[in-house]
């Protein structure tokens, strides 16, 4: 049975038998911490991954330097302006794009998001934060992480052409809002009026979970839709 429905079989049925409500709940914290461990696990790769290639890029830079001051003694502007160019797409591709103010947000979006970009999704994104933000940065960057992994996990289930990622947050009146629509493959599985994972037993679930007891805590809004091959999944936190 899939994990997310056991734990929303545990909170609806309160009635059900001590013995087997605790087994089944040791089981789900176990599933979970294992979850947690490889969330962990990921996001450092992630972020090793991003910073691998600020490091090389910041490595060449002497050369690049020298490149240039060749191309500039010579006279050659023309091949001077083709190389400024192509160094300037190729120093985007590993700068830090998204900067919110909040260090542990930027680590997070960023180390997603050049994965993202990796796998060849079209992403488009924009994020900002107020200066004084009640919800925890844990909580925050957990549920940031899971929307991204499991927007691109859907994303990687149709052809290339198709894939895309849109992410957007930003203060809106007194809320914190965020919105990701992505590409999906149009299947979708439902229960207790709720999406669930569609892969079973994997960590999407648990992924789903997370969300949900982020938004729940902060008494927010959330919200789920479809419309064929696009998911979309908006958020509102108060401030």
């Amino acid at each position: 049975m899939d994990q997310y429905i056991i734990l929303l079989l545990i909170a609806a049925v309160p009635g059900a038998l001590a013995g087997t409500r605790l087994y089944v709940r040791h089981l789900v914290e176990r599933q979970i911490a294992r979850y947690q461990d490889d969330l962990t696990r990921r996001h450092c790769e992630e972020v090793d991954n991003l910073y691998r290639q600020t490091r090389g890029w910041r490595h060449d830079f002497k050369n690049h330097l020298q490149t240039m001051q060749a191309y500039l003694e010579m006279g050659q502007t023309k091949q001077l302006g083709s190389y400024l160019r192509e160094l300037t797409d190729d120093y985007n591709s590993v700068d830090i794009q998204i900067r919110t103010g909040n260090a542990m947000v930027d680590a997070i979006l960023n180390s997603k998001l050049s994965v993202v970009k990796a796998r060849d999704i079209r992403v488009d994104a924009t994020a900002a934060l107020p200066p004084e933000l009640p919800v925890s940065e844990v909580d925050l960057s957990v549920m940031i992480g899971n929307l991204l992994d499991n927007a691109m996990e859907a994303c990687l289930k149709v052809p290339q052409e198709e894939r895309f990622l849109r992410f957007y947050m930003a203060k809106v009146r007194d809320n914190l809002y965020i919105y990701v629509m992505n590409a999906a493959d149009g299947a979708y599985r439902k229960g207790f009026g709720k999406y669930l994972s569609t892969k079973g037993t994997d960590s999407h679930g648990y992924g789903l979970y997370r969300i949900d007891k982020v938004v729940k805590k902060y008494r927010g809004y959330l919200n789920r839709q479809d419309e064929g091959n696009v998911f979309a999944t908006e958020i509102l936190l108060p401030l």
